[in-house]
């Protein structure tokens, strides 16, 4: 397979993880004990910035690295991990999104109110790079007559 592929499905990995760290870090807030004093000692905006940074970071980069890479040719294969990866990254956000509501109010900070939000923004372009890349017919190259 060429490189392109290789770093796509890398990408759509990265998203899958970061959406999975997220809900872990939600499904933690959510079910944290009551008498546990060291665990109410608990902040998440350092652990979410930590999981942008070594999940969704790369994800981006890679999945924009492929899409230039494959821009001038398209690719329906390429495409359409790249829009796999924007669903993962909708879907997962929208499930911690809807996972803010149980979380107790003592860790509620603007990182873990918003930032499922702002990434359900960011699939959007992501999904639009994977569909111009599937829509993209390849070029028929110029014919050397002399």
């Amino acid at each position: 397979m060429a490189t392109e592929t290789w770093l796509t499905i890398i990408s759509v990995a990265l998203f899958a993880m970061f959406v999975g760290e997220m809900i872990s870090v939600y499904n933690f807030m959510i079910n944290i004990p009551e008498d546990d004093a060291f665990m109410r000692a608990f902040a998440a905006d350092a652990k979410i910035l930590q999981f942008i940074s070594i999940g969704i970071g790369p994800a981006g980069i890679l999945a924009g690295v492929a899409f230039i890479m494959s821009k001038r040719y398209g690719s329906k294969k390429i495409g359409g991990m790249i829009i796999v990866g924007g669903i993962i990254l909708l879907v997962g956000m929208y499930v911690c999104y809807s996972m803010l509501d149980k979380i107790d109010d003592h860790y509620i900070t603007d990182s873990v109110k918003y930032s499922p939000i702002l990434f359900m923004v960011l699939s959007v372009p992501v999904m639009g790079v994977g569909a111009y890349l599937m829509k993209l017919k390849k070029r028929r190259p110029k014919k050397q007559y002399f």
